[in-house]
């Protein structure tokens, strides 16, 4: 039993078998290196800077800049790996893919799991943060206030810690009804097919962008340079530890590679894709953090909810900037959710195809390609996370997912170099083995700096993925029969 369950854990799936993949259960080529691009800045640029900055400030202190520059350094590494990866294994899955044709089958399976963290858990995340927006948006624009308890969860988190969980405390509401009516149109929209939804994300991209350029110009005409002090109060630690939990912003570069599949050249797209997104992303996120430190003091930032619309209209002392940033913002994060039930998805529907899901989740439908029965399946569970639980939960485990995922593919390319080195590639990570060490090496730092009980919960949900293993995934898997 026990050889049985070792050989079933490290059986690979050979990379010739995932190009055998394209049958009925395929998914069409149809985004070009353009989309692919506005894709990855997408899923990435809208969470770090509308509200993120409101979590961490308070933790790192104005240093925050040097936990965006770190974690996009990680990113910057990592991604160079994802460049090589995606360009040998262009298929839906990403690091799911990835890790089945390297470390195998059980490692897929919890490289899976802690997708579900990056994904899941994160569009959840955002679509709470997105509800915020729009409750200060309308009652900008028409002076109605969105009751209460329709725009807060049920459940409340101790601040002291945010795992310690209570129904109806204080603060408390009923039901967070904007964030399950932003998961459900996104769901919709994905049913449609990728066409319609990478057009979608395309035009909302390009307005967000406009958005944060207005802040940079007008935040940055109010920047003052006291309030860069102190600059660090919490010490490096507290650098350390914003940078851990911002990491997961950079999500998005996951992503492009989630959609290898659907991907025009992906040999080509997918690694110009990845490095193009990761220089735009960096570039947005340090004007928009400095220009944002700059123009209040980093104590303002603590439960300041809609915090960049809020910083423009202490600048200007009128409402119009406050309301396009606050529109903006509506618009950006929409994107963002897009992107994450759009990952999520294609790694639910590649583990179908392999055998380690129920067929329902391969699913698609006749018309527009699209994965229907595992994009209903995320939007349901999506919906239900973001109207009952607080964001305060949920930050922490997407990094834990984010960086687990970011691990292994770099961990993969030093892998997949060595045990099959005449494979062919689209790009090759430079400086190798140097840089996908760095950048396993600096996965692992960051999270380390996550807190105790982030790893407590995440070895939860790692047992109950290990149950689903061995109960169902390993006997059903395609390579049992091979």
């Amino acid at each position: 039993m026990i050889t049985s369950l070792y050989g079933r854990l490290t059986r690979r799936k050979p990379i010739a078998a995932f190009e055998q993949d394209r049958g009925p259960m395929t998914l069409d080529r149809s985004i070009g290196l353009f989309q692919l691009v506005m894709f990855g800045v997408g899923g990435t640029i809208g969470t770090g800077i509308f509200f993120v900055l409101t979590q961490q400030v308070p933790v790192a202190g104005p240093a925050v800049i040097l936990s965006f520059l770190i974690a996009g350094v990680a990113a910057g590494l990592t991604a160079l790996c994802y460049a090589e990866m995606s360009s040998t294994i262009p298929v839906s899955g990403s690091s799911y893919s990835y890790a089945y044709a390297t470390l195998g089958e059980g490692a897929a399976f919890f490289v899976a799991a802690c997708l579900v963290l990056e994904y899941g858990v994160s569009a959840a995340a955002v679509a709470v943060g997105w509800s915020e927006y729009v409750a200060k948006l309308v009652s900008d624009l028409t002076g109605v206030t969105l009751p209460y308890a329709l725009t807060h969860a049920p459940i409340t988190a101790d601040p002291a810690n945010v795992y310690a969980l209570t129904l109806g405390g204080h603060g408390a509401g009923l039901i967070n009804l904007p964030a399950v009516i932003l998961v459900g149109l996104c769901t919709i929209l994905l049913l449609r097919g990728s066409r319609e939804s990478v057009l979608a994300n395309t035009l909302m991209v390009l307005t967000k962008l406009a958005v944060l350029t207005l802040f940079v110009v007008v935040a940055g005409g109010a920047f003052q340079a006291r309030n860069l002090a102190p600059f660090a109060p919490h010490g490096l630690g507290g650098v350390g530890a914003a940078a851990g939990s911002i990491f997961f912003t950079f999500v998005g570069l996951d992503s492009v590679s989630t959609a290898g599949e659907e991907v025009v050249n992906p040999r080509r797209n997918l690694p110009l894709a990845i490095l193009l997104a990761l220089l735009v992303v960096i570039v947005f996120y340090s004007l928009v953090a400095l220009a944002a430190l700059g123009a209040q003091p980093a104590g303002a930032f603590a439960g300041q909810e809609a915090g960049l619309a809020v910083i423009l209209q202490h600048v200007t002392g009128a409402k119009w900037p406050a309301d396009i940033l606050a529109a903006g913002a509506v618009i950006s994060i929409f994107s963002v959710t897009l992107v994450c039930l759009f990952g999520q998805s294609r790694i639910l529907f590649a583990m179908s195809r392999d055998g380690l899901l129920p067929g329902f989740f391969r699913r698609i439908t006749a018309g527009a390609r699209a994965p229907w029965g595992a994009t209903a399946s995320v939007g349901l569970a999506v919906a239900v996370i973001a109207a009952f639980v607080p964001s305060e939960v949920l930050w922490d485990l997407t990094s834990m997912g984010t960086l687990a995922a970011f691990t292994v593919v770099s961990a993969g390319v030093i892998i997949l170099r060595r045990t099959q080195p005449a494979v062919e590639r689209g790009f090759r990570t430079p400086l190798f083995p140097l840089v996908p060490m760095l950048s396993v090496i600096s996965c692992l730092y960051l999270i380390s700096q996550l807190r105790l009980l982030v790893f407590e919960v995440t070895c939860v949900w790692l047992a109950v993925a290990g149950a689903i293993y061995i109960g169902y995934s390993a006997r059903n898997s395609r390579l049992e029969a091979a």
